[in-house]
């Protein structure tokens, strides 16, 4: 084994052979991988893992994860035995409500470009003949089907090896060489290899692996049971492996594969059972592998009768295999990947399941090697999660929670059930006085509307269906006082950021699309941005006024994503000299005071000048409220007259009894997170993760006004040239449904001219404007304003329009004046 290599993967599993194939296929040869077990059955989670693969998810990355795995197994053979069986999935529904989950499911694989189809029950059971009578209908993906990991990765491993890579097994590891920051080499107990790169893909062992650096990686090991009966009369004589498409019986939690002249059975239809990741053996023990416990069968009793109900055959036979084997579950259901932001160079990817290994694999090569990446890794990212997500106990009841959902049909705005009141603002118990709903975002209580509101909402139109779920007429209520009278937002959960040092300017000129280089008192809309052009954040910087140092900048982004967007900049912020960022997001506290009679309210709080031209749009000043200092900035994410007003965290509650009791003289209302969105929807204002992430640049967004190419050069200039010179295929649009009364709530499929042409980023009911409001990305040539298209929601078109934006205040006088 040498001493030296410029990537070690740690982990010889299903992630870490995809890598290190991914790696060599790009060019990177100078690759070692260890594992603690043999090669290549390590006796982790792809040793035992079923295999089936269902590609369809409503996330579009781990889609198009999965989309790629398929056609990578589908190569991929070892001694002349296949990789991939194609014999695609039937997801089957049981119950009214599973049959219209399914219809959301198709839009969504549509949306996503999978090839799928609603059967009926008829059709279904064409394809797997054992089904019941009692199913209702199933979603059928042809190219879904099972996987035979092992085989993948001896594939994948002897490809790799051929090229440079090199493998060894029972190596145990005992840290890694971390100096400066950054990790310098692994140690084994045969010695140290010096690396420039570190990859730890160890999947269930990632805690304790990671643990070694001084890295935590949030995840909980649990068990989970798979079966296998004896041969069933009806597939007697069969030699082939699998022909039945991959089974899911979500209603039941349950998953089912042909093996031969059997059946395998799996299911998560049982409360978690959790193991600690410090207590999982690094080999066999008691004739298991590491990755397996002993089975459970009181767990599996329930299970088998639901079994038997959908699969009637199963009544003749028992288990003649069983398993309890251990894989990953993460808070919030998504793989932890990428570089780690406390250690340079060590990077992460783990909870991956068979599914989405093929393109975990070639994204971890991509970002290790360029720093870019095809796809948009927002939701995967290592540096996402806030700190309050590391600590063990929010680990293990979200994890364990994932677990119970995994197979429920969840509503995307629906909240999570625990750990709540983790970070309040200070307005926190004025906000339960007024019958705040609230939702977690972030750790953050936010409410999305108020009860105190109901009373006033106007007629809506009827919501019956999912459009229904976690919304109310107060939201309405709210959404039309504000554009009436004024509004009260509470945005005190926007990260925060200073910056500061002579460096600052450089730092934010370099690292921002936009011209920050503006006189003091200035404040600039832009978005950072990735070599390849795509937006990573879009925010606000503040360039405060004359009382403060030329050299201190504020940058406000979302409240969700503090810990994302700050790993973004301390990263671009190294080497470095003169550059300071502190988060100082929990010091100030914010509320947003918008709408037509925003100003007459600020002047009864305040004796500063806050006229027009004493405080136009786009400046900040500081304003004292009694003895309060505030920061106030004109700037509004609803389209309306208004400022964010922020002070000290500790006189938050204060401040909100002080405006709250000037805005109700002039019928203000208090809004929530529900209204924000559709009076932002109105004036086309964008939400980063839905309609901008790095999938998206400023030109297609329509945020050219964000990005300045004359400042000099930036982070992704390079590319923006290349994008104004050759032209955008697709731009996002503005559609409204033609009927008044319909609404669609987002990652629907929009057709044009009889074909899928993109999805919906976005949606909610302009009820200034009295129609439902989508968005997209469109192709460029065909769908500009008046174009007529349609619109898939839960299997129905809803006819809907192109539209010129913004559909309310088209001149932004109400903004500016």
């Amino acid at each position: 084994m040498r001493d030296r290599a410029q990537v070690v993967i740690v982990g010889a599993g299903i992630v870490g052979a995809s890598t290190a194939y991914h790696l060599a296929k790009n060019g990177s040869t100078d690759v070692i991988v260890l594992d603690q077990g043999p090669l290549f059955e390590t006796g982790g989670s792809t040793s035992h893992a079923p295999g089936g693969v269902f590609q369809v998810n409503f996330s579009k990355t781990m889609t198009e994860f999965a989309r790629y795995t398929t056609r990578l197994y589908s190569e991929l053979e070892s001694d002349g035995r296949p990789a991939w069986y194609p014999v695609g999935s039937l997801e089957v529904a049981w119950t009214d409500e599973r049959l219209a989950d399914l219809k959301r499911k198709l839009g969504v694989a549509r949306s996503w470009d999978v090839d799928a189809h609603l059967l009926g029950p008829d059709d279904a059971r064409d394809l797997i003949p054992l089904l019941s009578n009692q199913i209702l209908g199933a979603l059928h993906v042809p190219s879904d089907g099972i996987a035979r990991a092992v085989r993948a990765v001896e594939a994948m491993s002897a490809e790799s090896a051929s090229m440079g890579v090199e493998f060894h097994g029972n190596v145990e590891i005992t840290g890694f060489d971390v100096r400066g920051g950054r990790v310098r080499g692994v140690r084994t107990g045969a010695g140290t290899i010096e690396a420039e790169k570190v990859l730890i893909a160890t999947g269930i062992w990632a805690p304790s692996t990671a643990g070694l650096a001084g890295i935590t990686v949030p995840l909980i090991p649990m068990q989970h049971q798979y079966a296998v009966t004896s041969p069933l009369e009806q597939l007697k004589g069969e030699t082939v492996e699998v022909r039945h498409p991959v089974l899911r019986h979500q209603d039941r939690s349950m998953y089912f594969r042909q093996e031969r002249d059997a059946y395998g059975i799996g299911t998560y239809r049982h409360e978690p059972l959790p193991f600690r990741a410090a207590d999982l053996p690094s080999g066999l023990q008691n004739g298991r592998a590491p990755a397996e416990r002993a089975f459970i069968d009181e767990v599996f009793k329930e299970p088998m009768e639901h079994a038997r109900e959908l699969l009637p055959a199963l009544k003749s036979v028992g288990l003649e295999k069983k398993l309890n084997g251990i894989f990953s579950f993460t808070p919030d259901g998504m793989p932890i990947m990428g570089e780690s932001p406390q250690v340079r160079d060590l990077w992460i990817a783990a909870a991956v399941w068979i599914t989405h290994a093929g393109g975990v694999g070639k994204t971890m090569a991509e970002w290790m090697t360029t720093g870019q990446t095809e796809w948009d890794t927002r939701e995967c990212d290592i540096a996402r999660f806030e700190p309050h997500a590391l600590e063990k106990p929010y680990v293990f009841e979200r994890s364990m929670q994932q677990y119970r959902e995994v197979y429920d049909i969840v509503h995307p705005l629906q909240p999570a059930a625990g750990p709540r009141n983790i970070r309040l603002t200070p307005f926190y118990t004025h906000q339960v006085q007024m019958g705040a709903h609230f939702a977690e975002s972030g750790g953050w209580e936010r409410p999305r509307w108020y009860s105190v509101n109901e009373p006033a909402a106007p007629a809506t139109p009827r919501r019956d269906g999912w459009e229904a779920v976690e919304w109310s007429p107060a939201a309405a209520a709210e959404h039309l006082g504000t554009r009436a009278r004024a509004g009260l937002f509470d945005m005190s959960t926007f990260a925060k950021f200073e910056i500061t040092g002579n460096g600052a300017l450089g730092f934010l000129q370099w690292i921002t699309a936009n011209n920050v280089d503006r006189p003091a008192g200035s404040v600039t809309y832009t978005a950072m941005l990735t070599r390849s052009g795509g937006i990573r954040c879009d925010l606000t910087v503040v360039r405060p006024g004359v009382r403060s140092d030329e050299n201190r900048f504020l940058v406000m982004t979302g409240g969700s994503t503090g810990a994302y967007d700050l790993s973004w900049m301390k990263a671009h912020a190294r080497g470095r000299s003169g550059v300071q960022i502190n988060d100082i997001t929990e010091d100030l506290c914010c509320i947003g005071l918008w709408g037509p009679q925003s100003r007459e309210v600020l002047s009864a709080i305040t004796s500063d000048d806050v006229s027009n031209s004493a405080f136009p749009y786009l400046s900040v000043r500081e304003l004292t409220v009694d003895e309060i200092s505030v920061m106030a900035v004109r700037i509004s994410y609803v389209g309306e007259l208004g400022w964010e007003l922020y002070c000290p965290s500790e006189h938050g509650s204060r401040f909100w009894d002080i405006v709250w009791e000037a805005a109700r003289e002039v019928g203000a209302v208090i809004a929530g997170t529900t209204a924000q969105d559709t009076l932002r929807l109105e004036k086309g204002y964008l939400l980063w993760g839905a309609d901008i992430h790095t999938g998206y640049n400023p030109i297609q967004a329509g945020l050219g006004f964000a990005v300045d190419m004359d400042k000099g050069d930036f982070l992704g200039r390079e590319a923006l040239v290349r994008i104004m010179s050759t032209g955008v295929q697709r731009r996002l649009r503005c559609m409204t449904l033609d009927d008044p009364s319909r609404v669609v709530i987002g990652k629907e499929p929009i057709w044009l001219n009889g074909k899928v042409c993109g999805y919906v980023t976005s949606a909610g009911y302009g009820h200034s404007v009295g129609r439902g409001i989508a968005l997209g990305y469109l192709p460029t040539i065909g769908s500009g304003p008046g174009s007529t298209l349609e619109i898939e929601y839960f299997g129905e078109k809803l006819p809907a329009t192109v539209r010129a934006t913004p559909l309310f205040d088209p001149t932004g006088s109400r903004l500016r004046g």
